[in-house]
């Protein structure tokens, strides 16, 4: 019976060779401890790697706006692309959009239509939007009636390659190679690093197989995020004044950053170390 032989021996080769070095959430190999533990010890990002089993559920978005663009920071934004690779990002710049009042919102005066109609939908619904014609942003429904959180930067953790191809593509004409700082410092940058458009707009976070968030490790506290005013909202008053943009201080990856508030939140001793 040589087939049956020869299928033993294909299977005991198989689990001889199950045994694969572990692969970190930053794309590095890491080494077998000496009492033979294979578990990767040195990355603070690995609990992600278990994917959707510890993505954030639905009461991590059921909270208000500016509440949830707070706890945005140090999430972790994944994308699975259709090929299966993963892209993951590190949140580090949020916005926050009342709704109703606030004059800068695409939801103000309750005005509900086919356009934003995913402000309006469960917290955790992504709502995405064209600018200029061309380019994407993508934001996050919270509580409160047309309220939504806009994802404005991301640290990427994993996939950069992919992030910068994407990227390459979306840019005209021939072009130095990005930096990784510059793959997704901006709300369409990152929409176009995670190939995300109009398509994505209306999908739930907890539900859907292609886009989530995961927990981040070692969130900042209070003392590490700036809170200043959004960019480029125009003239809507007192609301271009309203400080409900909020980022994680000294990461390299934020879009802009506002030296003269971070001067004034140290000045009142906000930062630790100040």
């Amino acid at each position: 019976m040589p087939r049956k032989r020869k299928l033993l021996a294909q299977l005991s080769a198989l689990q001889s060779n199950s045994s694969f070095p572990p692969f970190d959430a930053l794309g590095n190999l890491n080494a077998t401890t000496p009492d033979g533990d294979s578990s990767p010890k040195s990355s603070k990002y690995f609990a992600i790697e278990k994917k959707k089993s510890s993505q954030l559920e639905a009461d991590f978005f059921n909270q208000p706006c500016i509440s949830l663009a707070k706890s945005f920071l140090g999430q972790i934004l994944v994308r699975k692309l259709p090929d299966g690779r993963e892209l993951w990002g590190r949140i580090v710049e949020t916005e926050a959009y009342l709704g109703g009042e606030d004059e800068a919102s695409h939801s103000k005066g309750g005005k509900q239509t086919q356009r934003n109609a995913a402000m309006f939908m469960k917290p955790g619904t992504l709502y995405v939007y064209q600018i200029y014609g061309i380019y994407f942003c993508v934001n996050v429904s919270s509580q409160g009636e047309g309220a939504a959180v806009l994802l404005r930067s991301l640290e990427p953790l994993r996939g950069l390659d992919v992030m910068r191809e994407l990227r390459s593509a979306s840019r005209k004409g021939p072009a130095k190679p990005l930096k990784d700082w510059q793959l997704c410092n901006g709300p369409s940058k990152l929409c176009q690093a995670f190939g995300i458009d109009k398509a994505f707009d209306q999908r739930d976070l907890t539900q859907d197989a292609a886009i989530w968030m995961a927990p981040g490790h070692e969130l900042p506290g209070e003392q590490d995020v700036v809170t200043t005013t959004r960019i480029g909202i125009g003239n809507r008053g007192e609301w271009a004044q309203k400080p409900l943009r909020f980022y994680l201080r000294g990461n390299r990856f934020v879009s802009v950053v506002d030296k003269k508030t971070e001067r004034e939140m140290a000045a009142k001793g906000h930062f630790s170390g100040s």
